[in-house]
């Protein structure tokens, strides 16, 4: 652009923890192009953690974070100018939904950039021949370097501050000793869920191997705490261990110092299979309805199990061999 724009609003459907930490570089980015804009992050559809769990990892990179604004909806809204007729210089459309953008498009701009149709709305568009990418991340990055013209690199990891006293909760509860394999059951919905009875075989082999098997359960998943410790009595469950999750309000922050304590992790698609990845250290990733091409953590080591190699696309498809086989290869 050639004129910087004072105020940039982005639009989103929503905002899962997952999500959230993959679109970060674009917020990051967004910054750094922008550094004095007033930028307003537009959830249309939902809600988006950065208003709520999320919202510490973009203070002072985001101004004003909207959610729930019943943008894209109905076809109701094509009669009138959404937010009240509020300006903004530019607008990036992160979707590629007919109605979400033809509704956005319809707040006043005067620069808008959107994947929809092949970027047929966009003020500025790639270049000819422009394949749009599979990664969620790399979409965003492209983007803005369509909204910028500046080349913005994929990064190879997300530098996250976490507080002091987060670590030092995390030490706390994970002492330094032992071979911990952090094992993450939960997951969005019960189908990106890899059986709690095979993350149970799985954390049995891990205590005979000598190691200590850990695992992460969010505030959805912490019922199942009795049924995993009755089978696997060597366990730990840090997260639940004195009410920490709670008495942190299971920010994402404080499972990403925990994950730094794991010699490896085994996670779903989920939110906390991209906190881990954050977290530094070995990541296995099994995936099954979801694509992995588009929802890659961001793990500088990384394994990735696919249901689709082993049957089909439910979950349970993935035998526990194979990740045993997995964590053995990472730990060795």
């Amino acid at each position: 652009m050639n004129e910087k724009p004072k105020t940039v609003l982005v639009y989103v459907g929503l905002d899962r923890v997952g999500d959230s930490l993959l679109k970060l570089p674009f917020v990051q980015g967004l910054r750094r192009a922008f550094p004095e804009a007033h930028i307003t992050w537009l959830a249309g559809k939902d809600t988006s953690v950065y208003a709520s769990y999320m919202a510490p990892t973009v203070y002072g990179l985001l101004d004003e974070v909207i959610d729930e604004a019943g943008i894209g909806l109905s076809v109701k809204e094509l009669l009138y100018r959404p937010l009240d007729g509020r300006p903004f210089d530019l607008i990036i459309d992160t979707q590629r939904v007919a109605l979400a953008t033809l509704v956005v498009y319809r707040i006043r701009h005067k620069a808008f950039i959107s994947p929809f149709a092949k970027f047929a709305l966009s003020t500025h568009k790639p270049p000819k021949g422009y394949v749009f990418p599979k990664s969620m991340q790399r979409q965003m990055l492209d983007l803005l370097e369509i909204a910028t013209g500046d080349t913005v690199p994929t990064p190879e990891a997300i530098d996250l501050p976490v507080d002091k006293a987060l670590v030092a909760a995390a030490a706390d509860a994970l002492p330094t000793g032992p071979v911990y394999v952090g094992l993450s059951p939960g997951a969005g919905g019960l189908p990106k869920c890899w059986p709690l009875e095979k993350f149970i075989l799985l954390a049995k082999a891990q205590e005979l191997a000598g190691r200590v098997p850990v695992f992460i359960l969010g505030p959805q998943e912490k019922d199942w705490q009795r049924e995993i410790k009755a089978a696997v009595p060597a366990a730990m469950f840090p997260l639940q261990a004195h009410s920490l999750g709670e008495q942190h309000g299971y920010l994402p922050q404080l499972t990403i110092a925990l994950s730094r304590r794991l010699a490896v992790s085994v996670c779903n698609d989920s939110g906390t299979g991209h906190m881990c990845a954050i977290g530094g250290q070995p990541l296995i990733s099994l995936f099954g309805r979801t694509a992995p091409e588009k929802f890659t953590p961001m793990s500088a080591c990384l394994t990735i199990l696919r249901a689709q190699d082993y049957g089909g696309r439910e979950m349970a498809f993935i035998p526990v061999d194979v990740v045993k086989r997995a964590v053995e290869t990472v730990l060795n």
